[in-house]
């Protein structure tokens, strides 16, 4: 099962990453034994940022002996090149959703993962898994015969949905009819 983290704010303080529970009120230091946190973000990232997934397992692949330290390099990397300014938005909200910031950094400009690791583009095609159970969503089929019909669980129907959603920007299945008829997604 999936690791969702939730309301977590980023900060720096003396040269160290560190993140704040928002619902718990618990600050921790983002470290190597950090191995949830740096999970959560490493999965987010190849699901959702495959380009700065990508060239961050580039960069670091010099670290491949030593899985959890590379895990934690990448993931560190990512989070302190789009989050880490103390602001009222949070960095990880209820539902799992990323909001980056804009964060000061002394290689703008010159760095060669500038807009690949810093704001990432966003991956928002729909696999073709996704678009198979969205097709029938459309069509009004409920999620308990979605599965039956393409021999997959509820909840990896539901992890579809939820995926393709956020690949398109909707919230709801609404949301969603409209999307699919306005850009003839299944005609």
């Amino acid at each position: 099962m999936k690791l969702v983290i939730k309301s977590i704010e980023f900060y720096s303080f003396n040269n160290e990453l560190w993140y704040k529970n928002l619902e718990t009120g618990v600050n921790e230091k983002f470290t190597e034994s950090s191995t949830d946190m740096a999970s959560f973000v490493i999965d987010e990232m190849y699901e959702f940022w495959a380009d700065a997934y990508k060239a961050l397992d580039k960069e670091y692949k010099s670290l491949d002996f030593n899985t959890q330290f590379k895990r934690f390099r990448v993931a560190r990397r990512f989070i302190r090149c789009n989050c880490g300014n103390i602001d009222d938005i949070k960095d990880i909200d209820e539902s799992g959703k990323f909001h980056f910031e804009h964060v000061p950094c002394p290689l703008r400009g010159e760095c060669q993962l500038e807009n690949i690791v810093c704001h990432p583009k966003f991956n928002s095609k729909i696999s073709d898994s996704e678009k198979r159970v969205l097709e029938l969503l459309y069509k009004g089929e409920e999620k308990s015969y979605i599965a039956d019909k393409l021999c997959l669980s509820e909840h990896t129907v539901n992890n579809h949905i939820r995926n393709a959603y956020r690949r398109i920007g909707v919230h709801s299945t609404a949301d969603f009819i409209k999307y699919a008829s306005t850009n003839h997604i299944f005609k």
